[in-house]
């Protein structure tokens, strides 16, 4: 039974702490993964809001790391292969089958905390159940419990700093682009948020002919580096009417939207500032009602679309994005800052302030 340390959550309005636990041994279908680094997510801090304050939260749904050891049940992963976690899928819906792994019939039910389907714990703290199981995998610690279909063979050369965001947050921002809106030649695309989401974003239309993006963000360091990045203009929303702003600089309107943020007001401004025939994808989890012209989208024949996790397959996009990595055409590393595990707390504070982009927990 492996011990490590973790970074858990006690309190959803209490900062992170620094834990000693105990992780079962893989059975059956697992894989025991120790974790070499785990990126962060907005949808780590927005899923320890869930309550559960009587006993632990462990969360990391981006790890990446080598294989330790696995179950009797599995048979394409071996000990020390380096490999990349991502979302699971149960590989027999419709939609896995369909090749559309995001939207599998079993999703909710797969990538939410839970305990084995025995009852028994994965892991434990001074012998008392974790709530684990995020995404399959809780990651934000030494070690963590996988499965086959959420685990992603790559190269033994692999970063795995820069590789462990390609689990979530990368691969939504660039499948956006490559898998769901595949912009053709002379597209222009504005991404609504340059996070981390939207910046893979960019750096996935920059690998594609002739398409320019324009990005619209409020933070002046991000709008400042998306320019670095290759967008052609970084709008203020603070400036004005951004669909105006889009109308100026484009003539007849954006060809391709994507928006990060999850407001709706933003998404009826991206489906506005659209050419006719244009697209917007969204990929923000937000809520409430856009305020959309029905006659703009009918007439002008604009197409608005959800995208969970970019419509990307893990196992074929994730080392795609890796191989234009390594070829210098996805300069995903612009994007990471790597801190210590035990320096979760002031990289929740880095990103949050809009300094870093996407922060990565080496363990």
């Amino acid at each position: 039974m492996p011990a490590t340390r973790a970074a858990l959550s006690r309190d959803p309005e209490t900062p992170f702490t620094i834990e000693s636990v105990l992780l079962d041994e893989p059975r059956g279908p697992e894989i025991l993964v120790r974790i070499v680094a785990s990126g962060i997510c907005h949808t780590d801090l927005v899923a320890r809001d869930i309550g559960a304050r009587d006993r632990p939260v462990l969360l990391g749904h981006e790890g990446a790391g080598v294989v330790e050891a696995v179950g009797e049940e599995v048979e394409d992963v071996r000990p020390g292969d380096h490999v990349v976690l991502t979302y699971r899928h149960c590989g027999a819906c419709r939609n896995c089958r369909l090749g559309r792994p995001a939207y599998c019939a079993r999703a909710t039910r797969l990538n939410q905390f839970g305990p084995r389907p025995d009852r028994s714990a994965r892991v434990t703290v001074d012998g008392t159940a974790v709530r684990d199981g995020f995404f399959g995998q809780s990651s934000f610690a030494g070690y963590a419990l996988t499965t086959a279909d959420n685990t992603v063979l790559v190269p033994g050369a692999t970063d795995l700093a820069i590789a462990a965001p390609l689990g979530c947050g990368f691969q939504t921002g660039a499948g956006a682009v490559l898998e769901a809106l595949r912009p053709e030649p002379e597209s222009v695309l504005v991404i609504y948020g340059a996070g981390a989401v939207g910046m893979a974003a960019l750096l996935a239309a920059r690998t594609l002919e002739d398409t320019s993006v324009i990005v619209v963000e409020t933070s002046p360091h991000r709008r400042a580096l998306a320019l670095e990045l290759g967008a052609v203009h970084a709008v203020d929303p603070a400036d004005g009417d951004t669909v105006a702003a889009i109308l100026d600089l484009t003539g007849t309107g954006a060809t391709h939207a994507l928006d990060t943020t999850g407001r709706p007001e933003v998404l009826a401004a991206a489906v506005a500032g659209l050419a006719v025939g244009g697209s917007v994808a969204a990929v923000g989890l937000g809520s409430g009602i856009p305020p959309i012209d029905l006659r703009d989208i009918v007439l002008s024949g604009k197409t608005i679309r959800g995208c969970l996790e970019g419509d990307a397959a893990p196992r074929r996009f994730i080392p795609e994005l890796l191989d234009l990595y390594a070829d210098g055409r996805l300069p995903l590393d612009r994007l990471v800052r790597v801190y210590p595990y035990t320096e979760i707390n002031a990289a929740l504070a880095d990103h949050r302030a809009g300094h870093t982009i996407k922060p990565v927990l080496a363990w």
